[in-house]
């Protein structure tokens, strides 16, 4: 399994896929497509894939989404080795299956899709393996600043985690791996980290777990559950944050304390060039000596639609680190909460 693309539900198509354009260098792969009720644009940047649709009238499945939800991720696409396999296995644990099994022309080739419900709000689309190597497989790193899907998080209501963590085991086979519990004066969350079988696909599962929780807000601005951000990953952090900057883009901010704080931890892995220049574009650094010799590098947009709920982050795995950083989750929180505070939501 691994993600082929994911779709956002937008206001406006055209603008959004300008967005992706102009501030994270992303390349419009199809333009306009359009049913009678829905536009839709695509962009791509390495292997990712990003699907924009809006509506044209009020009858489209887009139109009802942004009734429900504002702007935001509706359906992520897996490519799984046998769609009716899958499918079938999905229904026999309790999915419902939201489009019968066709076959969706691509190119030259045909293939074979389907669409089951997931949680919240969320859809997945099922699609068949390429049976030729993906070109994909031939991009070079070096030419995009964003080169593949690191990790996609989903925020459920207090008390669904186990729920959701269940429905990802029996109806998609994800495992259950990290598990965090991130806690502040302020608020808390529960996360479970679920991966798919072969370890291609990454969902950590949040919940809150104090009451003004930035999980909570979330989810009542969202009006319910959904996609709180992806992780892009990128060969080069420290270059493409420049970059994102140069062009305009939000990023929340980290302050200078961090990184004095950051020298007092033991076996840091940075030389002082490389500390000044990840300082100067505000990026969060985790690493496990006595674990893992990797380091692992992020950062995180602010909310990319206005209201404080899907949001990017950036991430580059310095020699293969692994997991997501429990010092930079907490970090990640503490962020999130000033800008909480900034809204008048978090006291």
């Amino acid at each position: 399994m691994k993600i082929d693309h994911v779709h956002f539900y937008v206001e406006d198509a055209q603008v959004w896929r300008d967005w992706f354009v102009n501030y994270l260098g992303f390349t419009p792969i199809a333009s306009g497509i359009r049913s009678f009720h829905t536009r839709t644009e695509a962009v791509k940047s390495g292997v990712v894939k990003f699907l924009l649709s809006a509506p044209l009238l009020p009858t489209s499945p887009v139109a009802e989404f942004l009734r429900q939800h504002p702007p935001g991720v509706a359906d992520i696409a897996f490519v799984v080795e046998d769609v009716e396999a899958a499918i079938a296995h999905a229904q026999a644990n309790g999915a419902t299956v939201l489009q019968s099994i066709a076959e969706r022309q691509i190119g030259n080739l045909t293939r074979k899709c389907s669409k089951i419900t997931a949680w919240g709000g969320l859809t997945h689309t099922l699609l068949e393996k390429l049976p030729i190597p993906d070109e994909d497989s031939q991009i070079t790193a070096s030419t995009h600043f964003v080169t593949a899907i690191d990790h996609v998080v989903l925020n459920v209501a207090a008390g669904d985690l186990e729920a959701a963590v269940n429905w990802y085991h029996k109806v998609l086979d994800f495992q259950p791996r990290q598990s965090f519990k991130i806690q502040t004066a302020r608020s808390a969350l529960y996360s479970q980290v679920m991966v798919s079988r072969n370890g291609s696909v990454q969902l950590p599962i949040n919940q809150p777990a104090s009451r003004n929780s930035q999980i909570q807000e979330f989810l009542d601005v969202n009006r319910g559950a959904g996609i709180q951000h992806i992780a892009l990953q990128t060969p080069n952090l420290v270059d493409a944050i420049a970059q994102f900057r140069q062009r305009g883009l939000s990023l929340l901010s980290v302050p200078q304390t961090y990184y004095s704080q950051l020298q007092k931890r033991p076996k840091l892995p940075l030389s002082p060039v490389e500390l000044e220049a990840i300082a100067q574009q505000q990026i969060l650094v985790d690493w496990q000596p006595d674990v893992h010799p990797g380091v692992l590098l992020q950062i995180f947009t602010q909310p990319i639609f206005g209201q404080p709920t899907f949001f990017f982050e950036f991430i580059e795995r310095r020699r293969q680190a692994q997991g997501f950083g429990e010092g930079n989750f907490r970090a990640l929180f503490e962020a999130i909460e000033t800008e909480q505070i900034k809204r008048g939501t978090l006291q």
